[in-house]
């Protein structure tokens, strides 16, 4: 037993009552076997397969502060906003490290029957409908961090859309880190869909403090036969920030699940991903944007479970690195026995601009049917020099040229955003970012 472990061991064994004390019973019910699988596994080594790129247990081995008593922390979300989009209307919530944020928000216009509130809340109002899918596919056997998070989270966020309802209004979830002193948040989100429905979220992570950070988060989206969920995650915090953030999501029959994580500034991001389809007719399109620089380390690690056939997934991933970065992308697809008719696609593209950076690339296919079409790929490189001549003789100079041919690198995942006012914002900061002009996000008062 690591020290890491030691410490997180010590303080649920001490403080499990007060945890308890100010959470939810059905979260609580979960917590004490958690407790015993994280004592079985560990923090995973890097000698684990999905965690070979991002050393665990050096993340997890300061010592944190840990909000257990849930004090109120003071702060107005509007005065560390930085995730407005212009032109695009949303449905605002905030989440205040692991809290969701009930003061003084206007009411949300959100079609009747749909619940977006505090886990906690949504246990007491909701109990049987968060008990049936609260901890359900986020196994506490099979990841650490998802059982350290399950026994140590007190709160965290519900929506519920009932069936054949459709949120035209997209719902906007900024995630908010303020600490004076260093902090660990576990935030926890359940997204039930229900079946014939739809709704669109953007999750933002922004940070008010220059503190050190350690988040982790477990999303559990459940999307049911012929709905749709869109899910767009953005990144913007600063070099002291670790986010660790695992994503499960199960698909019904004739669903559709739309992925995009960007990482435009940070510290240490773990990102893994696991979809499985379990209705035919399901598709999934999953896509990420990584820009990172100085010693910024970004990990994303996808797993895509074809358990029934006639299903279609596709993955694009791109990675700019430049400085000392380090970029790491792992996806694993899985087509098991009698998965015929499956399509997939998965896409890995690099560009590391310096001799110090890093990427790492394992793009992997695990068939078991004779019936399918799947194709994977990975390319590492640096700017096509024949395009920078090209520009150059046409009057534009290197470093501009360098940045246009950035900036079109990545449009192609920033294209794939359904939300038009969404994706214009993103082409904005994208520029913004690789020009030097972004700090971690518009008007913060942190500065890198």
């Amino acid at each position: 037993m690591t020290q890491a472990e030691q410490q997180y061991i010590d303080l649920y064994s001490q403080t499990r009552q007060m945890i308890a004390g100010h959470s939810a019973p059905v979260l609580n019910a979960l917590r004490d076997k958690a407790f015993e699988d994280f004592k079985r596994q560990g923090f995973p080594s890097r000698k684990v397969e999905r965690y070979k790129y991002t050393d665990m247990q050096e993340l997890f081995a300061p010592d944190y502060g840990l909000n257990i008593n849930r004090i109120d922390i003071p702060v107005n979300p509007y005065d560390v906003f930085h995730c407005d989009v212009p032109n695009l209307s949303t449905s605002l919530y905030f989440v205040v490290n692991d809290q969701f944020y009930k003061k003084a928000l206007p009411k949300a216009q959100l079609p009747e029957g749909v619940v977006v509130e505090s886990l906690c809340d949504a246990a007491h109002n909701h109990p049987d409908l968060v008990a049936k899918y609260y901890g359900k596919i986020a196994k506490t056997e099979e990841d650490a961090v998802t059982a350290l998070n399950t026994m140590l989270a007190q709160d965290g966020l519900f929506v519920y859309v009932p069936k054949n309802v459709k949120v035209d209004r997209a719902i906007q979830v900024v995630n908010i880190l303020r600490s004076d002193v260093d902090l660990m948040v576990n935030r926890r989100v359940l997204i039930v869909m229900d079946e014939g429905s739809e709704a669109k979220f953007l999750f933002c992570d922004d940070s008010a403090d220059d503190r050190h950070f350690l988040g982790t988060q477990v999303i559990e989206a459940y999307v049911g036969d012929n709905a749709g969920l869109d899910l767009y995650c953005l990144e913007q915090t600063h070099e002291k920030n670790t986010r660790v953030s695992n994503v499960y999501v199960e698909q019904q029959a004739n669903s559709r699940f739309n992925h995009n994580v960007i990482t435009l500034r940070n510290g240490v991001t773990r990102n893994k991903l696991d979809l499985v389809f379990k209705g035919e007719g399901a598709e999934c399109w999953c896509n990420g944007c990584v820009i990172a620089d100085h010693s910024e380390h970004v990990d994303n690690n996808t797993l895509i479970d074809h358990q029934v056939g006639h299903c279609d997934s596709h993955e694009l991933y791109k990675y700019v690195l430049d400085g000392q970065a380090v970029g790491a992308f792992a996806g694993r697809v899985l087509v098991r026995h009698g998965s015929q008719k499956t399509t997939s696609q998965e896409t890995n593209q690099n560009l590391v601009m310096t001799k110090t950076a890093r990427m790492y690339t394992q793009p992997m296919l695990e068939i078991y049917a004779d019936d399918v079409k799947c194709a994977h790929g990975s390319t590492v490189g640096q700017l096509n020099d024949a395009a920078l001549f090209y520009m150059q003789q046409r009057g534009i100079d290197e470093h501009e040229a360098k940045l246009l041919l950035e900036f079109a690198f990545v449009g192609e995942v920033i294209d794939q955003i359904k939300l038009e006012p969404l994706r214009d914002r993103l082409h904005h900061l994208v520029e913004k970012r690789f020009r030097g002009e972004l700090g971690n996000c518009e008007n913060c008062r942190i500065k890198k």
